[in-house]
């Protein structure tokens, strides 16, 4: 192997290693079956809610992941193998390509790592269904403010028949 093959080679590592470190969640699917303008489809939907989606070859992402907490997901990547990173939100990548896996019905979970832990494809399933962030504020948000609202609304119901009751008198 030359020189440059292998310095290439080494440019890929290093940047899988990157994305890794960079990510709080990475998603690993089998896509075997998407044809390509399913996968610019996929891959725009999936940027637009800020995941990233790339493939690279098993032999060079297991070399990036070794020795590495990310390691257990060598024993996924056999096959054909894509990676979908989140910095943010942890749950997205898991969440978008369940959609996506729905829609195409062509995919499927390999495993994930999130936050150092390594999942296999049925927990990345329930992972999948977690609600994102935003989603679990905005339900929070809404059980509290249900009860207060009620309480005004109790509160201009009595106001109001005293009112009433009070100019008949």
């Amino acid at each position: 192997m030359s020189v440059e093959a292998k310095a290439a080679k080494q440019v890929v590592i290093d940047e899988i290693k990157e994305r890794f470190e960079n990510s709080a969640s990475v998603v690993v699917v089998d896509y075997l079956g998407l044809t390509v303008a399913e996968a610019d489809e996929m891959r725009k939907m999936l940027r637009e809610n800020g995941v990233g989606f790339t493939v690279y070859k098993n032999t060079l992402a297991k070399r990036a992941i070794a020795g590495t907490e990310y390691e257990g997901l060598g024993e996924i990547l056999h096959g054909s193998s894509a990676f979908a990173f989140s910095e943010d939100d942890a749950t997205a990548p898991a969440r978008f390509l369940k959609k996506a896996i729905k829609k195409y019905n062509k995919m499927a979970f390999k495993g994930a790592v999130v936050d150092g832990n390594v999942y296999d494809a049925e927990q990345v399933q329930a992972l999948a269904d977690i609600p994102s962030r935003e989603e679990l504020i905005a339900r929070f948000m809404g059980s509290i403010q249900s009860p207060l609202s009620q309480l005004v609304r109790t509160w201009a119901a009595v106001a109001e028949d005293m009112e009433k009751n009070g100019a008949e008198a």
